[in-house]
């Protein structure tokens, strides 16, 4: 048995997928470099969110609001489930329940028509509902059919990174321009961006996996700004990569840590929001090193940094998303913790954390 043990774990160690050693495509989670960073003062709302009797949140994986302020959750409970709350968090109501795009969440976004865009890892999907959420207007990707996900077992080449126009390989964000293109991360298994027009044509998609300039190892949120500029969390390779409009390749930032989630402020003056995350597997020895969110300006300096990892109110336990539309109210989407928060930003103080 404990030969058996040995050899299993020396072939998770040296597996590989499409040449590059699994370990190095997950990455163990980074310490941020960035150092004398400001500690921005915040505050967690206590009991925002309210939900019905019997009615309970699972590992919340993505948080969007829309121009109502309404707040939408996408979580992973006994299923994928879509929640809709009001500004004060009240519940509202359910989207898409039992429907065929929902089966893993991972992250929902809110564009500037309201309209609510879900993105499925474990389908393959991307799905645009009306603002109401009463109707599915656009699908892009597919979901796998039941017979060929027979083969998607370990060791059986489920992965095919073939860069398909139409197919994802686990997705994990979308992001919109001011032209309504769309853009997709994809994600665990393509390690690209991908990008639509306002119709869901495909246009083009970049990205091949590496840590060189341009390439991406899990590309695993994506956010753009008024110019059409795209930032993507490159989790994996511990950076945020800045794009522009065309896919190509403008600037670094690498010292915040791993980047889970990325958030662009709304105007007119934007801000870029990164997670340091700590870990979904929750490992101690992460919790001194992780957990913080910093706020940044779009070229990169660092304005500030607030929380840290933990589970009280205003700690974060693996912030998957988040929403800053308003640049001084943060709302999280956190694993661990299975909950959400509304976090308010106070006035920062000179005082550096010197960490």
């Amino acid at each position: 048995m404990r030969r058996l043990l040995i050899i299993v774990l020396a072939g998770i160690v040296s597996a590989s997928v499409g040449g590059v050693p699994i370990a190095l495509q997950l990455g163990a989670q980074q310490r941020a470099t960035a150092t004398n960073v400001p500690i921005i003062p915040h505050e967690s709302v206590p009991n925002f969110f309210k939900l019905p009797p019997g009615v309970y949140m699972g590992e919340n994986m993505g948080i969007a609001t829309n121009s109502r302020g309404h707040i939408f959750i996408f979580h992973r409970s006994g299923d994928t489930r879509l929640y809709e709350f009001d500004q004060n968090g009240t519940f509202v109501k359910e989207i898409g329940r039992g429907n065929y795009g929902f089966s893993f969440a991972h992250s929902v976004r809110v564009d500037a028509q309201d309209n609510i865009w879900a993105v499925d890892e474990g389908t393959n999907m991307v799905i645009k509902f009306n603002p109401e959420g009463t109707k599915i207007l656009l699908t892009i990707g597919r979901r796998p059919d039941p017979l060929q996900q027979l083969t998607n077992m370990p060791g059986g080449g489920g992965a095919t990174y073939a860069n398909k126009p139409y197919e994802f390989g686990r997705p994990t964000d979308v992001a919109f321009d001011r032209q309504g293109n769309i853009f997709v991360s994809d994600g665990y298994d393509d390690a690209r961006v991908a990008k639509y027009d306002k119709n869901g044509r495909f246009v083009k998609s970049a990205g091949t996996r590496g840590n060189g300039q341009g390439q991406l190892n899990l590309p695993h949120t994506i956010a753009a700004d008024a110019a059409g500029n795209v930032y993507i969390g490159d989790r994996s390779n511990a950076r945020v990569q800045v794009w522009d409009n065309d896919l190509n390749f403008k600037a670094v930032y690498n010292n915040v840590g791993s980047p889970w989630a990325v958030c662009v402020s709304g105007g007119p003056h934007q801000y870029l929001y990164v997670s340091n995350s700590w870990p979904d597997s929750a490992p101690a020895a992460s919790v001194n090193t992780t957990g913080e969110i910093y706020k940044m300006e779009l070229d990169g300096k660092i304005v500030g940094k607030f929380g840290t990892a933990g589970k009280a109110l205003g700690e974060f336990a693996t912030t998957h998303q988040m929403d800053c539309r308003n640049p001084d109210v943060i709302y999280t989407a956190e694993i661990n913790n299975w909950r959400s928060q509304k976090i308010i930003l106070k006035p920062q103080t000179a005082k550096p954390s010197g960490q």
